[in-house]
C-alpha cells in the first residue's frame, strides 16, 4: 500500500490551498472545491455588474485567487460577454490549476461531475491524520459511543448495538452496504449531471468524460466514439496500473534523479548568492562614484560661496566707509581740519582720487558677486535614463526586431515584433515609444509592458513621426533595446465606410464580398455581350462605385489595397451633386468615336480632358500610379509613372478644398490638386476589366489577438 501521507500535495485544492470538499472535475481535467467554483464564478460574475475586478476581491477569504487568474478574470469581463443574453452563451471558468479560461458549457457548474473517488482518498487521509480521533455513533444516547462501522445507504455512523437495533436480520436494512467508520458518503450510483434521472454508463472517448445513453442519442456526444463502462474502466485501470509499475520499477532512477535536484538546489543557492555579491560590489561602485562626484560638487558650491561672500564683505564694508563720521568720509572730515597748506595739499591729493572712485562706484551700484548659483545647477536626465534602464543583461536573452510589413499606423497603431529564433525566449516584453519634435532636446519615451508579440497604441497625434522600439526581460534578465524604427501616422482622422450596394451599384459587372469592404470587376459574358454587336473598336465602360458615407466639413483619411492583377481602377472623391452623372456617363473611353487625339501635339487634348471631367480621380493600373497631366505636371509622360504602392491613402482636406493621393504606408503625399468641396463629397473607386480593391480594415484590439494567434 502506499502511504497515505505521502500524498498531500495532490489532495490539495488549487483555489483554496486546502484538503478538497467535494471536488468538481473540470474539462481540463483539474480537480476544484464545489465551493471554490461556485465563489470564483461569483467573484466573475461580480466583475461583469461593477466592471472591475475590486468587488471580485473582496469574496469570500477562504478563496485565493491569484492575480494572474484576477487578470483573466477582468480580461474576460472586458470581452463583451452579455449576462442578460438572449441567445445560449457559455460559462468561462479561469482554472487556478492550469491558468487557462476553460468553457463550463451552457450548463455551467451543474454539468461537471463530481469527484467520487478523490472524496474518498481525501477521507482515508483525513482519518489517517486524525486517527486518535474516534467517530461517534449518531444513534446513541448520551454519552455516545464510538461507532464501529457506517452504512452507505442510510449515510449513518453506528455502534454494534445501534446497527442492530437499525438493521434487523431479515429485512431490506441487513441488505444495505456498510463500512467501516467514515464521514464521507457518496453514492452508489454516478448519475448524469445533464439527465438527472439517467445513470452513467458510457464513456466518450472524445471528451474523455462518462456519459449516459441520452447524451449519445441526442445530446452533445451524438456524434462522439464511445464505449461501454467496463470497457473504459478496464482499459484505463489496465493503462494506470502499467503506468505505476513503471514508475515503481524506476524508483533507482528517480532517486537519482532527486540527489541530482538537491545538488541543483545547493548549487542555485551559492550561485544566487555570489552572484548578489556581484550586484552589491557593482552597486557599491556607483555609489563611490556619485560620492565623489557629490563631495567634488559640494567643495566646488562652498568655494564659490566663500569667494562671493568675501567680495560682498569687502564691498560692504568700502560702501560704510562712505557714512559721516565713519570709514573714509571721516578720514576725510578730519583732513579738512589740516590749517598747514604744504600738510593738506600733500595727503589731500590722494584721498582726493579716493573720494572721486566712491562717488562714481556710488552712482553706478553693481554688487560685486552674484547671488544665483545657476551654473552649478548638475543635469541629471541623461543619467536618469541610464540608470532607469539598468538591468541584468544577458548574451543569451536574443534581441526582438519589431516587424515593419505587419506593423500598421492608421486609426491606431499596430506593432508587431518577432524574435531571430524559432521560440520565444522572453516573459514580457516592453515597448517604448516618442514622437519625433525637433523642437524638444530631451527625449521622453513612453513605456507600455505587453505579454504577446504585439500592442495596439490609441492617442497618437496625425501626421507626426514616432519612433518604436522594443526589449524582452525574461525574470529579471533583459534584452538590449532593439533597433529604433520610425512609423508615421494618417495627415487626419481615419474615416470609416463600407461600398455602398445600392447607388448605381452594377451587380452584373461587380461583385462585394458580404461585409461590403471589397469589390472585384470581373470581365465576364456581360462585356462580351456587349461588344458583341460592334464590329470595329472595344466598347468597354467604367464601373462605379461610391462609399456608403459621405463627408460634409473637415479633413478626413481613408486608406485601401489594389489588387496587383488589376487592369485598370479609379479613385478619388465625388459630390454629391455629380454622383448622377457619374453613373449614367454614356461616354465610351475607349471606342474609336471618342478618340481625343486629333493628330497633333498642340496640348489641346489633355486640356480638353481635363476641364470635361466632373470628378477628381487618379487612374492606377498595371502595378503603376499614373500622376494627371496638369500644366504644373512634367511634360514627359515617364516621370508620371510612379510604382503602385502596396497600400494607398486618400486625405481630403473639405475646409481648404484639397484632396491628396498617399502612399499609406509610408503616409507619403504622391500628388495632390484643389477640389470643390461645395456639396457632400463621397469616396469613388471606378474598375475596368479583371480589378478588385479592398477597403483597409481599421485596427482593433480583437485585430492584435487574431495576429498573435496566427
Amino acid at each position: 500500500k502506499v502511504a497515505i501521507k505521502g500524498i498531500e500535495r495532490e489532495l490539495i485544492c488549487p483555489a483554496c490551498k486546502e484538503l478538497f470538499t467535494h471536488p468538481l472535475i473540470l474539462p481540463c481535467q483539474h480537480n476544484v472545491c464545489h465551493k471554490c467554483v461556485k465563489e470564483i464564478l461569483f467573484a466573475f460574475e461580480d466583475s461583469f455588474a461593477d466592471g472591475g475586478s475590486e468587488s471580485s476581491n473582496q469574496s469570500s477569504p477562504r478563496i485565493r485567487i491569484s492575480s494572474s487568474s484576477m487578470d483573466r478574470i477582468d480580461r474576460i469581463s472586458r470581452s463583451g460577454m452579455k449576462r442578460n443574453s438572449l441567445t445560449p452563451r457559455s460559462t468561462l471558468f479561469p482554472c487556478p490549476g492550469c491558468q487557462r479560461d476553460i468553457d463550463l458549457g451552457e450548463r455551467g457548474i451543474n454539468g461537471l461531475f463530481r469527484n467520487f473517488t478523490l472524496e474518498t482518498i481525501v477521507e482515508r487521509y483525513r482519518q489517517a491524520a486524525r486517527a486518535a480521533i474516534a467517530i461517534m455513533c449518531d444513534f446513541c444516547k448520551p454519552p455516545p459511543q464510538e461507532s464501529t462501522k457506517s452504512c452507505m445507504d442510510c449515510s449513518a455512523s453506528y455502534c454494534n448495538e445501534c446497527f442492530k437495533i437499525h438493521h434487523p436480520w431479515g429485512t431490506v436494512k441487513a441488505q444495505h452496504e456498510y463500512v467501516g467508520p467514515t464521514t464521507n458518503f457518496r453514492p452508489k450510483i454516478l448519475m448524469c449531471p445533464e439527465h438527472e434521472m439517467e445513470r452513467v454508463n458510457m464513456y466518450c472517448e472524445i471528451c474523455r468524460r462518462p456519459v449516459c445513453h441520452l447524451c449519445k442519442l441526442g445530446g452533445g456526444h451524438a456524434n462522439h466514439r464511445v464505449t461501454t463502462m467496463n470497457t473504459a474502466y478496464k482499459t484505463l485501470k489496465e493503462k494506470l496500473s502499467k503506468d505505476i509499475e513503471y514508475l515503481i520499477s524506476k524508483e533507482s532512477q528517480v532517486k537519482a534523479h532527486i540527489t541530482q535536484l538537491d545538488l541543483l538546489l545547493k548549487e542555485t543557492e551559492c550561485n544566487s548568492e555570489r552572484a548578489k555579491q556581484e550586484a552589491s560590489q557593482s552597486f557599491e561602485k556607483l555609489y563611490h562614484v556619485l560620492e565623489e562626484k557629490k563631495s567634488a560638487a559640494l567643495r566646488a558650491i562652498e568655494t564659490s560661496k566663500n569667494i562671493r561672500l568675501e567680495k560682498l564683505q569687502t564691498q560692504v564694508e568700502e560702501y560704510q566707509g562712505l557714512l559721516e563720521n565713519n570709514g573714509l568720509v571721516g578720514y576725510a572730515q578730519e583732513v579738512l581740519k589740516e590749517t598747514d597748506p604744504s600738510c593738506f595739499v600733500q595727503t589731500a591729493k590722494q584721498l582726493h582720487v579716493r573720494i572721486q572712485k566712491a562717488t562714481e562706484s556710488l552712482k553706478s551700484f553693481r554688487p560685486a558677486a552674484e547671488t544665483t548659483f545657476e551654473d552649478f545647477v548638475v543635469d541629471i536626465a541623461k543619467q536618469e535614463d541610464i540608470l532607469g534602464d539598468l538591468s541584468f543583461h544577458s548574451n543569451g536573452l536574443e534581441i526582438p526586431e519589431i516587424n515593419e510589413e505587419q506593423s500598421r499606423m492608421y486609426n491606431k497603431a499596430l506593432i508587431s515584433w518577432e524574435w531571430p529564433g524559432k521560440t520565444d525566449s522572453a516573459d514580457i516584453y516592453a515597448l517604448e515609444y516618442h514622437k519625433l519634435n525637433r523642437e524638444e532636446e530631451s527625449v521622453t519615451w513612453q513605456k507600455t509592458e505587453v505579454c504577446g508579440k504585439s500592442e495596439v497604441l490609441s492617442d497618437l497625434d496625425d501626421d507626426s513621426s514616432y519612433a518604436f522600439r522594443v526589449r524582452g526581460y525574461k525574470g529579471s534578465i533583459c534584452s538590449p533595446w532593439s533597433r529604433e524604427v520610425i512609423l508615421r501616422t494618417p495627415p487626419a482622422p481615419v474615416f470609416s465606410f463600407l461600398f455602398d450596394d445600392k447607388c448605381g451599384y452594377n451587380n452584373e459587372h461587380l461583385q462585394l464580398n458580404p461585409r461590403r469592404t471589397s469589390v472585384e470587376s470581373r470581365a465576364g459574358f456581360p462585356l462580351l455581350l456587349g461588344s458583341e454587336r460592334l464590329q470595329v473598336g472595344c466598347y468597354t465602360t467604367l464601373d462605379y462605385i461610391i462609399g456608403d458615407t459621405g463627408i460634409a466639413k473637415g479633413r478626413h483619411f481613408w486608406a485601401f489595397r489594389v489588387e496587383a492583377y488589376s487592369y485598370l481602377v479609379k479613385v478619388g472623391v465625388v459630390p454629391s451633386n455629380k454622383i448622377q452623372k457619374l453613373f449614367h456617363n454614356t461616354h465610351d473611353v475607349t471606342s474609336p468615336r471618342y478618340e481625343q487625339d486629333s493628330g497633333h501635339d498642340s496640348g489641346s487634348e489633355d486640356a480638353f480632358f481635363d476641364s470635361s471631367q466632373p470628378y477628381t480621380l487618379v487612374t492606377l493600373g498595371m502595378k503603376k500610379f499614373f500622376i494627371p497631366a496638369t500644366p504644373a505636371a512634367p511634360k514627359d509622360p515617364a516621370t508620371r509613372i510612379l510604382p503602385l504602392p502596396s497600400c494607398l491613402g486618400i486625405c481630403l482636406d473639405c475646409d481648404r478644398g484639397r484632396v491628396g493621393f498617399y502612399d499609406a504606408g509610408r503616409m507619403k503625399c504622391l500628388y495632390e490638386c484643389e477640389v470643390d468641396c461645395s456639396g457632400i463629397m463621397y469616396p469613388a473607386f471606378a474598375l475596368m476589366g479583371g480589378a478588385a480593391v479592398h477597403l483597409e480594415e481599421a485596427v482593433t484590439a480583437k485585430y492584435r489577438e487574431y495576429h498573435d494567434d496566427i
